[in-house]
């Protein structure tokens, strides 16, 4: 065996390894923060309980309706995947049937299986039911765990569009252009506390949310962003050296879906920034200045509020946000870069 096989056949391992960690890491940490999220749950269903106008449980159920296409999409991909892993497991046996030659084709196995100590060929059904099993029960638990997640961030961006639409009401020019001034200001005061209220629970939300999941996150990103260098390089060699189509695909796969969780994972932390920063421009667009003198003090407090950014941190080491989605891509493909010098 040679230097450099030994070394292909270790990164195609490592490849494999890294990428099947994503499942380890989702599954590991919801099976420790199980009742935490059962609590995050509950704590959807009681926030839409408790919402009484129209508008804002229409503005709820559209968040909840993006959360659902999500679902759909992520699903079909995943069958997607599979159905073509199987295809590829049975092609010879389609081929044949379309094109008939004469003698027997082998079965093609995946290019990473279990070793099951047995005839692969003669048990192939048996091997192939098991890993379909694992490979089901896996893609399902992923699944479920990342849609949970989308569910969540989703409510909360819906948390932030309702105080921002309660801010709207509270400004309303019905409301500014009533004649009696205890009656505007009292009617104004409580819509604005109501706002505020919801803005700051949104808060509190999506920080507890971040606090659940965080090191999974921050795991998460590190190996995504390790498994992508990995995968750019194994993919250049293959391509500049010659390679098996299979084993391209998945390596193709792989980058696909590392690059998907990096930018999805990012994609979420800055919504929920975009959606708080509306609840301010908010603020600034009302007709703050045709509300009575001591309506305009508590608006001021609201806009000193502004300055300070809400953010979806890690412990200060990354913050959610498509600028940390490029920076961590960017560093993926320097260090295939430097992988890829290291050969020349």
């Amino acid at each position: 065996m040679t230097l450099k096989y030994s070394l292909d056949l270790l990164i195609n391992v490592l490849s494999y390894a890294l990428f099947y960690t994503y499942f380890a890491i989702q599954y590991i940490s919801f099976s420790i923060n199980n009742k935490s999220i059962k609590d995050l749950l509950e704590q959807v269903q009681r926030t839409y309980n408790k919402l009484i106008d129209k508008n804002e449980i229409s503005i709820m159920e559209k968040y909840s309706t993006y959360a659902k296409r999500y679902t759909i999409a992520f699903s079909l991909i995943v069958i997607f995947v599979g159905i073509t892993l199987i295809f590829y497991i049975f092609w010879p046996q389609i081929f044949d049937i379309l094109f008939p030659i004469n003698g027997t084709w082998s079965h093609s196995l995946l290019p990473l299986m279990t070793e099951y100590f047995i005839d692969q060929e003669k048990y192939f059904y048996l091997i192939l039911f098991h890993a379909t099993i694992a490979f089901i029960i896996g893609a399902l638990a992923a699944l479920a765990i990342g849609t949970i997640l989308i569910v969540c961030y989703e409510h909360a961006c819906g948390m932030f569009r309702i105080a921002s639409y309660r801010i709207e009401r509270a400004m309303e020019i019905q409301i500014l252009k009533r004649k009696n001034s205890l009656e505007k200001k009292n009617l104004i005061y409580k819509k604005l506390i109501c706002a505020v209220v919801m803005h700051r629970n949104a808060i509190e939300f999506s920080e507890m949310i971040l606090s659940k999941v965080k090191v999974m996150m921050y795991c998460m990103l590190l190996d995504g962003m390790i498994t992508t260098s990995i995968n750019l390089f194994r993919t250049f060699q293959m391509i500049s050296y010659g390679f098996k189509t299979m084993e391209l695909f998945l390596h193709v796969i792989f980058c696909i879906i590392d690059f998907t969780y990096i930018i999805i994972i990012n994609y979420f932390g800055q919504k929920i920034i975009d959606n708080n920063n509306k609840v301010f421009v908010t603020v600034y667009d009302v007709q703050w200045y045709v509300a009575p003198l001591q309506v305009q003090k508590m608006i001021l407090f609201l806009l000193q509020r502004s300055n300070k950014t809400f953010t979806m941190n890690i412990d200060g080491l990354m913050t959610g946000s498509l600028e940390n989605a490029a920076s961590l891509l960017s560093a993926a493909v320097s260090y295939f870069a430097i992988l890829h010098s290291t050969q020349n």
